[in-house]
């Protein structure tokens, strides 16, 4: 295996230095069994049921498993500095930095077998060897590897803050599957590089559980994501300042292989366009494109601004699925949106319980900037920013079609939201009401509290004639809650006669697709807080059955439903808090600069009151949160739901400049 990785290594004369590097560092593995001690410092949790069924995978052991970085090292200059050591970093877009083995022992919690199998195309009983715990722990290389760190910069809570970077992740390197699909494998946790600030490079049990159950429950969904292949917890005691109170307590560490199509995100591109680097950024562009986007032609004058395009619609569509789903990301600052628009960096992400378009996964987030209400919002300025480090690259008349193009974001956005909750209301065809019926709901959820994911779930499993009847009981406890409404019965018979007018539909029909579409299960707070408990002490029996659950989140199945996946959630989950840590100064000022407020009133025909002091580009998003409501702006622009806000300067709580 050290062969096949010194030849890789001779290719690059700075290579063979940090290779030596590599070798000489006290701890790390130089072959499979020098990796610790088999005894007494590495683990192997067998409890995992994905073990069974096993399929016709490639390798039936690690020996042939190999990753590349020649593609990337090629592409791309690399940091001439070599070494860990926290500094500035220019005129390139990977520093090499080697993980740092952890220094206890270590025990696999878990493994996804989709991952494993169907993209790493491994026997999934190879995750039960001791080599494989020493790839996905850190602790040796894989073969082929040189483990790289990106360099990225990025927009946080609306402000520029410079140099950030993979501070605590390694690339390990992009492996081919038999499907040909190419993908980067990267480990979380695994140490310090030159961008991790004041960190020390670890990530703790709670944050990687999470991470991981959240990236493959979000696959399950049917959403664009990096996906997790392996969770490793260690004895290693890493210090963490939880809630940024002065109370400093000790936690244990973890590290999760997680992959992605590409890990290139906007504060990729951003970083170079505002530190000059034009000629690199030209080179990034042209490998994202060249190897992400092969609809679009590698000699097309236009090809940057087809790109831009693409990142436009899609990212629209990616926050219109988190939209349908009650998910709340948490940060969405530009280092945290992907080029790919999928779903990346699961940190004090959410899913929203009770139905309210202002909730906040992230406590440290006072102003409800990152909202569930405001992601839309947050997508267009994440897009300008974008738009801001294309500029160098687009002629004029690009810049202008650019700037048109980033126009049309909230009615690609509003459009898909709308297809996608008329598909969870199970609604046919078109009617000029349908943004109503579907507005009308949601300000009756939110004046409930009504559970977002059981509403739709419990209407997908009750039947036309349970609907016309009503009277629901505590056994069907969403459809209760939301049916205390007084103006539930309105709803219900206009939601009815919409049904009846889908002639042929059959009912059961009408359930199926809904149930297709609106899940039993989702990753609720409660039950990840209920997972990490345990994990903590070493019993990672939830974190296998919350994987095994939310990889099938559309069935009810007997094991969730006996652990309460399904009820209503405990009333001890609402005081679960997440935290990110952001530059206070900044965030304080960004506090400082909300002054504006849309005051809106949510009775049928009130009127919507707009400050006077919008900001260019603002999106008002009615479609989500309002009723029936129309109004008018001291412009002249009226809102209508649903089909599309014509505010283009409104203010809202949660929206900065």
């Amino acid at each position: 295996m050290w062969t096949v990785y010194v030849w890789l290594c001779a290719v690059y004369v700075r290579g063979q230095h940090f290779l030596q590097e590599a070798v000489n560092q006290p701890g790390y593995c130089q072959g499979e069994h020098e990796c610790h001690s088999h005894d007494d410092q590495t683990k192997i949790h067998r409890a995992y049921s994905q073990t069974s069924n096993v399929t016709n995978t490639t390798n039936h052991s690690m020996d042939l498993f190999k990753v590349s970085c020649r593609k990337l090292i090629e592409s791309f200059p690399m940091d001439e500095v070599d070494g860990d050591y926290v500094r500035t970093v220019k005129n390139c877009v990977f520093s090499r930095s080697l993980p740092a083995p952890l220094r206890a022992p270590v025990t696999l919690a878990a493994v996804s077998k989709s991952v494993i199998e169907d993209i790493l195309d491994l026997d999934i009983r190879v995750t039960q060897t001791e080599a494989f715990l020493h790839y996905v722990s850190g602790a040796q290389l894989i073969p082929g590897s040189i483990p790289l760190a990106h360099r990225y910069g990025g927009h946080q809570f609306g402000y520029w803050s410079g140099q950030l970077g993979d501070g605590r992740a390694h690339l390990l390197g992009q492996y081919t599957n038999r499907k040909g699909e190419r993908w980067e494998l990267q480990l979380k946790g695994s140490g310090r590089t030159p961008y991790s600030r004041a960190g020390d490079g670890r990530a703790v049990v709670r944050s990687s559980v999470r991470e991981f159950l959240c990236s493959e429950a979000m696959q399950a969904l049917g959403i664009a994501t990096s996906r997790a292949a392996s969770l490793v917890v260690s004895e290693e005691s890493v210090w963490r300042d939880q809630f940024y109170d002065g109370n400093v307590r000790k936690e244990r560490g973890a590290v999760v292989l997680r992959l992605a199509r590409s890990w290139f995100r906007i504060g990729s591109l951003e970083v170079l366009t505002r530190g000059g680097e034009l000629d690199l950024l030209r080179k990034l562009l042209n490998f994202i494109i060249e190897n992400n986007f092969p609809a679009i032609a590698t000699e097309d004058p236009a090809k940057y601004l087809v790109f831009y395009s693409t990142v436009v619609r899609e990212t629209a569509h990616l926050i219109a699925q988190w939209m349908a789903v009650g998910f709340a990301h948490g940060v969405c600052n530009t280092d945290n949106f992907s080029l790919l628009s999928i779903t990346i960096d699961y940190g004090p992400f959410g899913f929203m319980e009770s139905y309210d378009p202002n909730f906040v996964p992230n406590t440290s987030d006072n102003e409800g900037r990152y909202s569930i209400g405001a992601q839309a919002d947050v997508g267009l300025f994440n897009l300008e920013k974008l738009l801001d480090s294309l500029q160098p690259v687009l002629t004029p008349s690009q810049q202008q079609r650019a700037a048109a193009v980033l126009k049309g974001y909230a009615g690609l956005y509003q459009m898909r939201f709308h297809q996608l909750f008329k598909a969870k209301l199970g609604l046919l065809g078109e009617e000029e009401e349908d943004g109503n019926l579907i507005a009308f709901l949601l300000k009756m959820m939110e004046d409930t509290g009504s559970d977002f994911t059981m509403t739709f779930r419990q209407l997908s499993e009750a039947s036309v004639q349970q609907l016309h009847r009503g009277g629901f009981t505590q056994e069907t406890w969403a459809l209760h809650d939301l049916s205390s409404h007084q103006l539930f019965s309105d709803w219900s018979r206009i939601y009815l006669l919409r049904l009846a007018r889908q002639g042929g539909d059959d009912d059961e029909d009408r359930r199926h697709r809904m149930k297709s579409v609106n899940p039993r299960y989702v990753l609720r707070n409660w039950m990840a807080e209920s997972a990490t408990r345990k994990a903590e002490t070493n019993d990672f029996s939830e974190v296998v059955l919350l994987h095994d659950v939310l990889g099938n989140p559309f069935s009810a199945q007997d094991a969730a439903e006996e652990t309460g996946y399904a009820a209503r959630p405990p009333l001890w989950g609402r005081r679960i808090k997440f935290i990110f840590k952001v530059q206070r100064q900044r965030l304080q000022q960004a506090s400082q600069a909300q002054t504006e407020f849309v005051n809106r009133v949510f009775t049928d025909g009130a009127p919507i009151e707009i400050t006077d002091g919008a900001v260019n580009g603002g999106i008002c998003w009615p479609a989500f949160f309002q009723s029936c409501a129309t109004g008018s702006h001291s412009k002249g622009g009226t809102v209508t739901i649903l089909t599309g806000c014509k505010l283009s300067q409104c203010r809202k709580k949660g929206q900065y400049k």
